[in-house]
């Protein structure tokens, strides 16, 4: 299994949209700064690359992959989501 420097790039561009916009839909304060959230949406996208190529999803094609990219978004968007969730209940009771 090996990385494709598009692969990479667009792993990165989709962890910090999503990460970006994952940050900008959830209501309310939230306790974690945005690149938080990016560096989170950047690192499941990076393992969506990796998880499309193990399970044969990634082809090498002279385009742009598709099921590739949506394996980076649809990753990158729950652990976000998952982030957040968490990362916004968690509050301090004086």
């Amino acid at each position: 299994m090996e990385f494709t420097v598009w692969g990479i790039i667009t792993a990165i561009v989709v962890g910090l949209i999503v990460g970006a916009l994952g940050r900008l839909v959830v209501p309310g304060k939230q306790n974690m700064p945005i690149w938080l959230h990016m560096l989170i949406g950047i690192g499941a996208a990076l393992l969506g690359t990796v998880l499309a190529r193990a399970i044969g999803i990634a082809t090498e094609t002279s385009g742009v992959d598709w099921g590739e990219l949506l394996v980076q978004v649809v990753l990158a968007a729950i652990a976000v989501a998952l982030v957040a969730g968490v990362g916004g209940r968690r509050r301090v009771t004086r």
